[in-house]
């Protein structure tokens, strides 16, 4: 017999629970109340039928011995960059035995270039009253109460639904912007937790400065005085350009801000909130402690395990992109150069530059005179989508050292032996996908903080833009011969990126932070929402 079938309750089992001429000291419900409390504890052990009654005790074989499968559903936001990690936490979930369902809105699932599928998903569109997205030129106010009023039925309906059909939802999972998916957990008493796909520094800098610490933002930093630094719990000497750009004067994603106070708001006022980060312990553990409320626990790197040395077969059915490219013919081309030699040029889904930025990116490639592979996403004008590559000025020169295309699978150009740097905008799906690629980074950053990259973890450099806020083409070759040059600088960031990309393999990996951190998250939803089921159930037979 198991040592733990042993001493489950001193008041009603004997030292011998095979015996069944052991006396009760206590009633047959406080018994087995005791013993419901070790379910908590994952205590498989089996009742004296002489302390508990018939009916009790079938029910606590069926409550210990069949459990049903726990169901995640997961709420993002209709952009690629929340998409992706989203998907890839579905994947891992999926891995240890979690059925999932995953919610977003037909405008993202249209775009989709292929829907995930996979044993143990189901994939759930729904209308935010804007189908075909949310256009240049839309009231954005309006967009995103529509987001939350619709969001909010979708998601209670499905709930309702599922509970119907045996299958209840056991926690919903959100991402930023996302956070009204928490009043709908309230109501129908489900657990929740956040999926922070940017940094835990941003997450703690945004915290910060929403409780507290707005006036010490405000007195320190000083745009026209970079050498100004702003100290914050548990985190480096920030100065203005370290901040992510919603905090800035010149922040012109006022709505962005908001949704982001929101979200600061739900998480302070739950008594035990579940942050769930798109990080990994080593790469920022101190940043993951720096809130005493909070337990925030690194459950990435977020990608493709198939670039992590790992065969998997979910990776190919969650993989997706709601932007499409017109061949794959840039593999080829990298096929065709040295390695380490091509530079890629990317600025993600979302952002926008000036034409005048786009020229000075233009120049400086041409300058640097190395292979590159840029992409210029087309846009939308009235409908009709532009090819963007079309406008430059310099198109033939640039076709003498390098290709433009309107997109590409990013994760499989990082990996490519060819790369040699990558000039990102600084997302964070861009950091960690190169970091965990080991490419060395330009960082050129839109919205958030390249901080990290150039300070703390030394794995790349930073440009520095002229008062006018443009980068010159001279600053960007500066930065790219720094990065890819042989002299001590470069080589010092080669080697920290060396550093890095071992880390993150090594938090992914079964056994791993993001293994151990994930399969602790959901035996602590499982036995809570198991807690909560058997406790009303043995009320029921009080």
């Amino acid at each position: 017999m198991s040592p733990y079938h042993k001493n489950v309750c001193d008041d009603c089992f004997s030292t011998n629970l095979e015996s069944s001429n052991s006396s009760a000291q206590t009633s047959p419900l406080k018994c087995f109340s005791s013993f419901i409390k070790t379910l908590r504890f994952r205590f498989l052990v089996t009742p004296n039928p002489t302390f508990v009654k018939k009916d009790q005790v079938n029910y606590l074989r069926a409550a210990v011995t069949t459990m049903s499968q726990p169901h995640f559903l997961l709420v993002t936001f209709p952009a690629q960059g929340h998409i992706n990690p989203t998907l890839q936490f579905a994947k891992h979930l999926i891995r240890i035995g979690v059925r999932v369902t995953f919610i977003t809105c037909i405008s993202a699932h249209r775009r989709m270039s292929k829907v995930p599928t996979a044993q143990g998903l189901t994939f759930l569109p729904f209308s935010d009253g804007y189908d075909d997205e949310c256009q240049p030129g839309d009231d954005i106010d309006h967009y995103l109460s529509e987001l939350r009023r619709r969001g909010k039925e979708a998601v209670s309906e499905f709930i309702t639904s599922s509970e119907n059909e045996g299958k209840p939802v056991t926690c919903i999972v959100y991402t930023l912007f996302i956070h009204w998916a928490s009043e709908v957990a309230r109501k129908h008493h489900i657990p929740t937790a956040l999926l922070w796909i940017q940094p835990a520094t941003v997450f703690d800098i945004y915290y910060f400065y929403f409780n507290g610490h707005e006036s010490t933002f405000k007195a320190q930093a000083d745009e026209k005085n970079p050498k100004r630094s702003i100290k914050l719990p548990g985190l480096p000497l920030l100065a203005t350009r370290d901040l992510p750009s919603f905090l800035t004067a010149l922040n012109v994603y006022r709505w962005a801000l908001s949704l982001i106070q929101e979200q600061m708001d739900v998480v302070a006022d739950e008594s035990n909130p579940k942050i769930l980060v798109n990080t990994f312990d080593a790469l920022e553990h101190e940043a993951l402690n720096a809130i005493e409320n909070f337990i925030m626990v690194g459950i990435g790197p977020l990608i493709p395990s198939s670039f992590l040395n790992s065969n998997d077969s979910l990776d190919n059915s969650l993989r997706t992109d709601l932007f499409q490219s017109d061949s794959k013919d840039y593999l080829q081309w990298l096929d065709s150069k040295p390695k380490s030699a091509v530079v890629y040029v990317s600025f993600g889904s979302i952002a926008v530059l000036t034409e005048q930025q786009v020229e000075e990116i233009a120049r400086a490639l041409i300058s640097s005179r190395r292979p590159f592979l840029w992409v210029v996403r087309n846009r939308k004008d009235g409908g009709e989508e532009e090819k963007e590559e079309d406008k430059l000025t310099c198109r033939e020169e640039l076709e003498q050292f390098g290709m433009v295309v309107p997109w590409c699978s990013q994760v499989e150009v990082l990996f490519h032996p060819s790369l040699g740097c990558f000039v990102t905008h600084c997302g964070w799906n861009s950091r960690l996908e190169s970091m965990v690629a080991g490419v060395p980074v330009v960082a050129f950053p839109q919205w958030t903080t390249a901080k990290l990259i150039e300070d703390v973890w030394g794995n790349g450099v930073r440009v520095s833009a002229n008062e006018e806020g443009m980068v010159e083409r001279d600053e960007i070759v500066r930065c790219l011969d720094l990065v890819m040059g042989d002299d001590e600088k470069g080589m010092e960031v080669k080697k920290n990126v060396e550093k890095w990309k071992g880390l993150a393999s090594e938090a992914a990996m079964e056994g791993g932070s993001m293994d151990m951190n994930l399969k602790a998250f959901v035996d602590d939803i499982a036995e809570g929402c198991q807690w909560i089921s058997t406790h009303r159930r043995v009320e029921e037979i009080a």
